[in-house]
């Protein structure tokens, strides 16, 4: 990917997701996007840094949690 805009429909592809989940997501504020007018569009370098740290938080978007000790 690079830093070019990608549509709701594009993400999804790449992330192989529902559009409607890609929405939702954006909608929530969970997703980074631009807004050019009425319209949303996705970075596809931020896409890609957003996935990158989701890999290393858990899947949540949280900090992962080890087992307690004891």
């Amino acid at each position: 990917m690079s830093g070019s805009l990608l549509t709701a429909a594009e993400v999804a592809k790449v992330l192989g997701v529902p559009k409607s989940w890609v929405y939702e997501q954006s909608r929530r504020g969970r997703i980074p996007t631009v807004t050019l007018g009425r319209y949303r569009r996705y970075r596809a370098d931020a896409i890609e840094a957003w996935v990158k740290e989701l890999e290393t938080a858990g899947s949540n978007g949280l900090p992962k949690r080890g087992r307690p000790i004891g």
